[in-house]
């Protein structure tokens, strides 16, 4: 089994939407924010090549969207998903399974392409299963006010009306050395993979910890629904990486690929940052 990270791109959100409660004066020292005070953030996907599957998780948010839409989001960087497979030898005909940790269009509107006509949608992946939850996939389609701007009917109803969609009950469903942690802080039922490689385990954080900083327990989110789940969520997952070794991987930190935690008498904190590369992953 091999892992491959696959950078689809960075966008900007809003810094203060991105650490709630917590003051500029310190989460600039972790990710600057420019003139409108918007933040970069990556939207990195990982691959996992285990000879017979080539599975997927996240897809970023694609390039389908109007004008309008990405003025507010402001797509930015070198990299694409089709860019970044194609790099690694692979194209997205390749891809056997899509896991989609949440339906917020920055993890899974690469999945959904115009077609050719540019009258209808279809899969990008047109080979691949769409795996999200059901409990997450009724939550998107009778979104909440909170969340409605983020769960977009043209990147959910084409996976289904294509007969691609797949609803995970654990993560063995796809492969035997998956499972998966589930939360429901930022969103409902939001899917983290959990992946046995060898000896090591690694945990795709997603939203719950999107950045190396938001492994601080009390910086959440402000797109966060139930803030203080997101706070218990942390505590327990993030303790039990540190009595075990996990490696995290963050999907949104602009620089910081993967790490390993520790305990403190202040808290769960970074032990070590590294890349899949470099732990030996790749």
């Amino acid at each position: 089994m091999k892992l491959y990270t696959i950078n689809t791109g960075f966008f900007k959100l809003d810094g203060g939407a991105m650490h709630g409660v917590v003051p500029k004066s310190l989460w600039q020292r972790f990710n600057p924010a420019d003139e409108n005070n918007m933040c970069n953030w990556a939207m990195r996907c990982l691959l996992i090549d285990t000879g017979d599957k080539r599975i997927l998780i996240d897809n970023g948010m694609g390039n389908k969207q109007d004008d309008k839409f990405f003025g507010f989001y402001y797509l930015n960087g070198n990299d694409s998903l089709e860019k970044s497979l194609n790099q690694l030898g692979y194209t997205a005909d390749d891809i056997t399974d899509n896991w989609l940790t949440h339906l917020h269009f920055d993890h899974c509107g690469g999945g959904i392409k115009w077609n050719k006509n540019h009258d209808g949608f279809e899969p990008v992946f047109k080979n691949a299963k769409y795996h999200t939850h059901e409990k997450q996939w009724q939550w998107a389609l009778h979104p909440n006010a909170r969340e409605k701007a983020s769960f977009l009917k043209e990147n959910l109803l084409p996976m289904k009306e294509c007969g691609h969609l797949h609803f995970l009950e654990k993560g063995s469903d796809l492969y035997p050395q998956f499972s998966f942690e589930l939360v429901y802080g930022h969103t409902e039922a939001m899917m983290l993979p959990k992946i046995q490689v060898g000896d090591k385990t690694l945990l795709y954080m997603a939203d719950l910890c999107p950045s190396v900083a938001h492994l601080r327990i009390a910086w959440v989110m402000g797109y966060d629904v139930r803030p203080l789940d997101t706070m218990h969520e942390r505590e327990r997952i993030l303790n039990d990486a540190a009595d075990n070794g996990y490696i995290l991987f963050f999907e949104h930190d602009a620089v910081n690929e993967c790490c390993t935690v520790k305990k403190t008498e202040k808290g769960v904190v970074v032990n070590e940052i590294f890349t899949l590369q470099e732990a030996g992953l790749s």
